[in-house]
């Protein structure tokens, strides 16, 4: 006659089949549940995009409502509403350098004229500075030759800041060069600075616009903003002495899709943005500026 199994030998039995099962698939299912549970727990705002390239293109001396809204800026306006606009950023200060010496440096380091490199020989760190070795790039439009340090017909110098930080010598010579043809997004920070005309600054707001115009689907068709890993910032150095200093500022990325941002927002804070997403220690007031990163896509 068989004999039933009693209580006490099936639980050995099961026990002896549990250690049977093999410790790997035990582990991979204990892996799968803590994934499970972590993703859940996950912010989605954790989700960014990687940015690898940053280009920046000053433009010159207009109040933020002369361009934003201006018949005369169809082109402008329309880059605003497919991508990304910051209605409240302001500019530093007047004139134009002190402007490109805080965007660079994270101050004005005392500047309140726009004077030549020779009366103002900057020994500040700036972010060309954190770049060295080809890896941040000045593009000067109309300037005659590298790193050039005087005016010469439709480029002006206090337009060029890596042009006035003295322990850049070597390197402004060789990353500080004219514009012309397809522009060089190969660096991971780019500076582009338009001719007196084509930024707004000799030239009118339509000027600017046609400029534009020309050059965004130039940038859009490199290689590097068809990677998707680059965002260009358009951005006005200061306007035209309306109270608070407020311009326009663009921002134009892969994943950048009709943004309009109100958050309060600097030339100290297009630094810190730019330090961040390219993994830099911040500059001067950039530390306490607010970032613009995760507000734009990226």
């Amino acid at each position: 006659m068989r004999r039933m199994a009693t209580p006490g030998c099936l639980a050995v039995l099961m026990a002896i089949l549990a250690a049977a099962t093999p410790v790997a698939a035990r582990e991979q299912r204990a892996g799968t549940a803590a994934r499970s549970h972590r993703a859940l727990r996950r912010p989605l705002a954790h989700g960014r995009h990687a940015i690898r390239h940053v280009v920046w293109v000053l433009m010159e001396n207009q109040d933020y409502s002369s361009v934003i809204g201006s018949g005369d800026a169809p082109y402008i306006n329309r880059l605003a509403r497919t991508y990304g606009l910051a209605t409240r950023y302001s500019a530093i200060s007047h004139p134009s350098l002190p402007n490109y010496v805080a965007l660079t440096s994270g101050g004005t380091q005392g500047i309140s004229d726009d004077s030549d490199p020779s009366s103002h020989r900057l020994g500040a760190p700036s972010i060309f500075g954190q770049l060295p070795g080809g890896a941040s790039r000045s593009l000067e439009q109309g300037m005659p030759s590298a790193c050039a340090t005087g005016d010469s017909g439709e480029y002006a110098v206090r337009h060029n800041p890596e042009a006035y930080y003295a322990k850049l010598h070597g390197e402004c010579r060789r990353s500080d060069v004219p514009l012309s043809g397809r522009p060089d997004l190969s660096a991971r920070f780019t500076f582009v600075t338009p001719n007196l005309v084509n930024d707004m600054h000799d030239g009118s707001v339509g000027d600017g616009n046609r400029f534009l115009q020309r050059f965004v689907p130039e940038l859009l068709a490199t290689q590097q903003y068809r990677a998707r890993d680059t965002a260009i910032f358009i951005v006005w150095d200061e306007n035209a002495g309306a109270s608070g200093n407020r311009v326009p500022c663009i921002v134009i990325s892969p994943f950048t899709h009709g943004v309009s941002d109100s958050r309060s927002y600097s030339h100290y804070s297009l630094l810190r943005t730019t330090e961040e997403v390219l993994g830099l220690p911040l500059l001067g007031r950039a530390d306490s500026a607010h970032s613009m990163v995760g507000r734009f896509g990226f």
